[in-house]
């Protein structure tokens, strides 16, 4: 297909939404960074048919912010190039309605080029839109799926000045206590919020399936459907983190996405599913033997244990982040893997050998998604071009077990942003611009938490020395 095609093409649907949608009157268009923050403009209609065929300019230091919006020197995106604009593209298939907006909105994703229109590989979701690309050229498409834990949390702190679990919209009630995992009344308790949520993800095209109440208070885990499309599937967890935020303020609470929000229980992680096919629709991951790893599968495995400490940084880039990696969180901080394990890193999901699949389980649900995908398939690529045999499987709960690994592991948030500066293998699957944009965002970040006098330090040292 042209590109003049595929140009009224869209065209041809855009005119069709609007026609469909007679009472939106204004788009969220988004774009989003390296923190997975989406940073963009409201339009108004008749606004968005031009948006399609010109483009919206912005400014180049767009991509090149911290978490707190704030430009960030040395990402090569700011003051070195003069900040001067870039152009964001729709992305077509992203037009959705924006479920109960008042007054009604719509929202599109943006992808970001020079203003020349070469895309720009600072954008996350070029990067991985490459990739996929190029695994298509080997003749290999990859599903995907992400798991996406929350925390539902009361606007008011505690009388600790703390976070603390948001009370049912239908009881009223607080739990504090470790009673709720698995409850299905606590989930009745918040039916209206749910309900809500599902009919959001239905008319956004995201295919949202179990909710769960998870192990911590306040704290549920939504699922989505594993689908054919990689790309997509970031999309969809990216989408569906703003929309369970929206519906949540909309009942007066507020949906937390930290990795650590609440002290003394266990943390949100970002779980991603993943699986390979060949142009004929076969799962290279397919056992010839049952239950036996085949030799793809195990190489990938072997990929993602090698690369598992230079790449820390992606799955658990924020300060927040580390406090969810601790022995006994119910989080994998060992390079390791395991058939039907939970306790691993890299878990082997109980299933038909048509459907095996890699669980990664170490990202937290505050990384950016699309860098998970990135990284963790260049990892799985990696392991089967190489030909990687990763260590023996572990049995048994591999939170209590002494395991000796030769990957080396970050211990902190500085130690992970150190290996990941140095890390040829994150430089390669980022990328020249993309890695050195990361990293000057990260080292930038890390300074604001190191030199902030937090109330801990008064709690600790006022009176102590």
């Amino acid at each position: 297909m042209s590109n003049n095609h595929k140009k009224n093409n869209n065209l041809s649907k855009v005119k069709k939404f609007l026609k469909d949608n007679p009472n939106i009157k204004s788009f969220d268009i988004v774009m989003h960074d390296c923190n997975g923050v989406g940073r963009g403009k409201i339009i108004r209609r008749q606004e968005l048919l031009k948006l399609y065929e010109t483009g919206r300019q912005f400014p180049l230091s767009t991509l090149g912010m911290d978490i707190t919006g704030e430009d960030v020197p040395n990402t090569g995106l700011i003051l070195e190039q003069g900040d001067g604009d870039i152009k964001a593209w729709p992305i077509p298939s992203s037009l959705k309605p924006i479920y109960k907006s008042k007054p009604p909105r719509g929202e599109l994703f943006m992808t970001m080029s020079d203003i020349d229109g070469k895309k720009l590989y600072s954008d996350p979701r070029n990067v991985l839109e490459k990739l996929m690309q190029d695994c298509r050229k080997d003749g290999i498409e990859v599903y995907g799926a992400f798991e996406l834990e929350f925390f539902l949390v009361s606007n008011e702190l505690d009388q600790f000045g703390k976070l603390q679990p948001a009370k049912s919209i239908l009881g009223k009630r607080r739990s504090y206590i470790k009673t709720d995992v698995y409850s299905v009344d606590k989930l009745h308790e918040m039916l209206p919020l749910f309900d809500d949520i599902y009919e959001a993800a239905k008319i956004s095209n995201i295919e949202a399936e179990t909710i769960i109440s998870e192990y911590a208070p306040g704290q549920f885990e939504l699922t989505l459907k594993h689908q054919s499309n990689l790309l997509k599937a970031a999309d969809d967890i990216i989408r569906l983190k703003r929309i369970v935020r929206a519906q949540a303020r909309s009942h007066g609470i507020t949906a937390c996405f930290m990795a650590k929000p609440i002290e003394n229980v266990s943390g949100s992680g970002m779980h991603f599913h993943i699986s390979m096919y060949d142009r004929k629709g076969k799962n290279l991951f397919l056992d010839k033997i049952k239950n036996k790893p085949n030799q793809n599968l195990l190489n990938s495995i072997g990929g993602l244990i090698q690369t598992m400490g230079e790449s820390m940084l992606v799955f658990a880039p924020h300060a927040n982040s580390w406090r969810r990696l601790i022995l006994g969180s119910y989080a994998p901080v060992t390079p390791n893997w395991g058939m039907d394990n939970r306790s691993v890193a890299f878990r082997i999901p109980s299933s038909s050998a048509k459907n095996r699949r890699i669980e990664h389980r170490v990202s937290g649900v505050d990384a950016n998604p699309y860098l998970v995908a990135l990284t963790v398939l260049s990892a799985i690529r990696l392991g089967m071009k190489n030909k990687i045999k990763p260590p023996e499987q572990t049995t048994g709960n591999a939170y209590n077990q002494k395991q000796k690994s030769k990957i080396k592991m970050p211990h902190d948030w500085s130690s992970a942003i150190i290996q990941a500066k140095k890390s040829k293998f994150l430089k390669e699957t980022l990328g020249k611009d993309l890695h050195k944009a990361f990293i000057a965002i990260k080292e930038m970040e890390y300074q604001k938490v190191a030199s902030t006098v937090s109330e801990l330090d008064i709690d600790l040292y006022l009176n102590a020395i």
